[in-house]
């Protein structure tokens, strides 16, 4: 197996990816990484390869990673320029040696897709509700299914598979496999709730909010403040966290003119109660220290990492319906409009009805296991390899003329 991604930075769909293809090795298949760039300057921080935690527990695991070495800066589109020949060369050996690629989302295609690289099946595994958004990317999705080249493109969501369909992509191509979540991992826990509390300076009794994202417009981090300054008015015992790649006050000077604009002549009173964490790598701990994970995304969306993980450790998800939102918060949370004043609303609600919540995710938790989800992806790996197999053999021989 080989997975080419476009890049190492902080993401859900690269979390959920790097996860499936442990558990795959797990699982006794034998899997290689290759990254096109290998560093990301985005959120106003510079991520090198070598640096991120997705790469450092793929390489702990056993698992090859190498790198084109390219470096991408800005917000665009990261695959935008021609590829040259000794990137192609090293991607023909990283191809030569697979029998089935995953591409982790559409951009990697745009490399896969050039002329005389070894053909193998590619599985296109796609974590967005608005493929319209994803520049040249769905053209190139279009473009390697009708060559024949990418066979199957697993989508994390139902919102994921009608967005693409919806965009001509042929429904028979598409394969909804939810996301999940380590359950031994992300689990209510008493001990790390009073550490992550401690550690902050947050009493153990006070409510406190988390939103784990990453600094990017679809997140409408805007909103998310307002209504972060709504609540903390009305709980003067609350705490607002926010982590995630640009989430810092001393580095992005774009969240602080957001923090500004939201608080205004109120950010000195209630600014001291929001927490700027950064990106974390002990989100279990954050999540268990909260009461609720917060989503005011506005598109983009599809299955949200965030509200499953943060459900799992006992925080009740609150978010604005986008992608599958709506479904997976339904009966363990709340949806809400995208007003700050409803949604402050429903944050105090949330934590009023946290103990009510948790017997809603004790009993959910099969649904959003992780194991669940890799044996999803291997049952289809492997039809897909069998079926290609099959149909790529060596044609018997023609008989004999009479």
């Amino acid at each position: 197996m080989l997975s080419v991604y476009e890049g190492f930075f902080s993401g859900g769909a690269r979390i959920v990816h790097s996860d499936v293809v442990r558990g795959l090795v797990e699982g006794g298949q034998h899997h290689t990484v290759l990254s096109i760039h290998g560093e990301v300057h985005r959120e106003a921080t510079r991520q090198a390869m070598e640096d991120d935690a997705c790469y450092q527990q793929l390489t702990a695991a056993g698992v090859g990673v190498s790198t084109l070495g390219r470096s991408f800066r800005g917000d665009g589109d990261p695959v935008t320029e021609g590829f040259r020949g000794p990137e192609l060369a090293d991607t023909a050996r990283a191809l030569a040696g697979a029998d089935v690629v995953l591409s982790l989302k559409e951009q990697p295609l745009s490399l896969l897709n050039q002329a005389g690289l070894p053909r193998r099946p590619i599985v296109a595994c796609l974590h967005r509700s608005d493929p319209e958004h994803s520049g040249t990317a769905l053209d190139d999705l279009k473009a390697a299914i009708a060559d024949g080249k990418v066979v199957a493109a697993v989508c994390c969501a139902e919102s994921t598979r009608d967005a693409y369909r919806a965009a001509g992509i042929p429904p028979e191509v598409l394969h909804v496999i939810p996301n999940g979540v380590d359950l031994l991992r992300f689990r209510p826990d008493p001990a790390r709730r009073l550490a992550l509390r401690a550690s902050l300076g947050i009493p153990d009794t006070a409510p406190v909010v988390v939103f784990a994202a990453r600094y990017a417009t679809m997140k409408n981090i805007p909103l998310f403040l307002r209504a972060a300054r709504a609540w903390l008015r009305r709980e003067p015992a609350g705490h607002v966290l926010m982590c995630g790649a640009g989430m810092t006050g001393h580095d992005q000077p774009a969240l602080s003119a957001d923090i500004d604009d939201a608080f205004g002549t109120e950010r000195e009173p209630l600014a001291g109660r929001l927490h700027l964490l950064g990106v974390r790598r002990d989100m279990e701990t954050v999540y268990a220290g909260s009461d609720v994970v917060a989503l005011t995304s506005s598109f983009g969306e599809a299955a949200p990492l965030c509200l499953i993980e943060g459900m799992m450790c006992g925080a009740v998800p609150v978010a604005t319906d986008v992608g599958d939102s709506a479904s997976i918060v339904a009966g363990h949370g709340i949806v809400t409009p995208p007003d700050p004043d409803a949604i402050a609303s429903a944050w105090t609600a949330a934590v009023a009805g946290r103990p009510e919540f948790a017997e809603a995710h004790a009993r959910s938790r099969e649904r959003f296991s992780r194991t669940r989800m890799i044996a999803s992806y291997a049952a289809l790996i492997d039809g897909l390899h069998a079926g290609h197999t099959a149909t790529s053999a060596t044609p018997p021989p023609l008989p004999e003329p009479l």
